[in-house]
């Protein structure tokens, strides 16, 4: 292979690495892994939410920042979709997309659209986000007519019936 060939290959590496970051990051605020969700920032990192007012700065405080904002939480979904992502050596900037739906312990409904501006590391673990900063682009707080499936299952003993018949 030619070192043109390894270099093509290595940004291809990078771009899979770096767009599968923000899906470990949902992934790990969905499941209440907040181990693994701080794991995903550098030391140094920072989480920014300026609409919110929130400012989470270094990796400690990133994890107490999550479990603290998951606990406000009845329920929470979050879907993510890639965006651009421009790599520049050990360093990289992107973007990524999402929907969230949840309504809060308070009672308060949302339902939004916004975008994270993403800053990456490459580090001896892989790549890491540096910087986070969420935009928020549509926002919608009419209350939520449904529940979270778990609960609407248990007040109306809905079952989901498999293919063979088998209830679950």
């Amino acid at each position: 292979m030619s070192d043109l060939q390894g270099i093509a290959l290595q940004g291809i590496a990078d771009h899979v690495e770096i767009e599968a970051l923000p899906g470990e990051y949902t992934d790990a605020a969905m499941t209440r892994d907040y181990d693994r969700f701080a794991s995903l920032f550098t030391p140094g990192a920072a989480v920014r939410i300026p609409d919110a007012g929130i400012e989470l700065a270094g990796r400690d405080a990133i994890r107490a920042g999550i479990e603290q904002m998951q606990a406000k939480w009845e329920f929470f979904v979050q879907t993510t979709h890639p965006g651009a992502i421009q790599v520049d050596g050990d360093t990289a900037t992107g973007r990524a997309y999402l929907c969230e739906l949840g309504r809060l312990r308070d009672g308060m409904s949302v339902l939004n659209y916004a975008i994270y501006h993403d800053s990456y590391q490459r580090t001896g673990d892989g790549w890491k986000f540096t910087e986070r900063v969420y935009e928020v682009r549509y926002l919608d707080t009419t209350p939520l007519a449904g529940t979270p499936y778990a609960a609407a299952a248990a007040e109306t003993d809905l079952r989901i019936t498999t293919r063979t018949g088998e209830s679950q």
